[in-house]
Parts: C-alpha cells; structure tokens; sequence
C-alpha cells in the first residue's frame, strides 16, 4: 500500500514539474500571436459632439437658504469670551453658539479661517414656553447637537431660569 502512494506521489510530482517547465503560455505563444494577427482591428467610431443650450436668463442663481423654517433642539448657556467668529462677548450680550455640525458645514465657509464664515453675525429669534429672544451667532458649540443653541447667560435668562441648566423643546428660525 505505501509502495502504490509513493508511485502515484512520484508521478503527480513529474506531471507538476513537466507543466512548470512548459508553461500554456510558451508553448502557444506563437498560435495566440498567429490568431490575433488575423482578427481585423476595430474602427474608431465618430461620437458627434452634442449642442449645450444656454440659459436664457443669465443671472447668477439664488443661493437656497440652509436649515429652512423652524428648527427645534436644545438650549443651554455657557461663559462667553472670545468666540469662534473672532468677536469677543460678554455675558450680557445676547448671543448664541451653533452646533459645529452646523458652523463647520454653512454654505459659503471654506473650513480655514472660522472668523470669515458668513454664519457669524446672522440672527435668530429662539422660542421656549412662549417666551422669545433675539440672538446674534457669534461662537461653536462643540458639545451641541445639529440644531442645539448654547445661549449668553443673559439670552437664556429669557427663555428659562438658569437654575433649569438645560431646556428641551426649544425652537428656532433665521431672521437674516
């Protein structure tokens, strides 16, 4: 029986080294090359170039608005200072922060210098329980979801008491 294993072993590995040293490739090299000679080569074939209308009123188009009607997300407040639109505030200034989802994407920023985004400056009217402030955007909020506002102490004394830290439910719309 061992005797069978080594033979059918001893002629398997003749075969495999027999097709290593005459690969497919070297020994129909010539009759691929022959067959590809005969096989006329295709024509190019003539796209015709098509006509672009042009827009019959040529002025430049509106930009569509971002976060179109009211939104509606948190509000919290933090300590302001120095924010990222390069404007420094007070607590007493009413101002808000976005949400770095929303500063970082707002159309017409180009992501280098946050100072020159065109968000910075635009106002808000944001609503909680019936109670409404007007706020300029001036910062980024890390920390805030999409649409979530990070008040100036003194905005959100308006909307909610301080002690209540967090307010749900509140919304917002453009004003500019």
């Amino acid at each position: 029986m061992a005797f069978a294993k080594c033979l059918v072993l001893l002629a398997a590995f003749a075969a495999a080294a027999h097709g290593l040293a005459t690969p497919h490739v070297v020994r129909h090299a010539a009759h691929h090359h022959a067959i590809a000679a005969r096989v006329a080569a295709p024509a190019p074939i003539a796209i015709p170039g098509q006509r672009v209308r042009k827009r019959a009123n040529t002025q430049r188009c509106r930009q569509r608005s971002f976060l179109v009607g009211t939104q509606t997300g948190q509000g919290t407040f933090y300590a302001t200072g120095l924010g990222a639109c390069g404007i420094t505030n007070t607590d007493t200034d009413h101002i808000a922060a976005v949400s770095h989802l929303l500063f970082d994407v707002f159309p017409g920023y180009n992501g280098v210098n946050p100072n020159s985004n065109p968000l910075c400056g635009k106002t808000v009217t944001a609503t909680y329980q019936g109670k409404s402030v007007v706020v300029a955007l001036t910062d980024r909020c890390t920390g805030c979801a999409l649409t979530d506002l990070d008040f100036s102490p003194s905005a959100f004394d308006i909307l909610a008491d301080p002690s209540v830290g967090r307010i749900s439910g509140m919304t917002w719309v453009w004003n500019d």
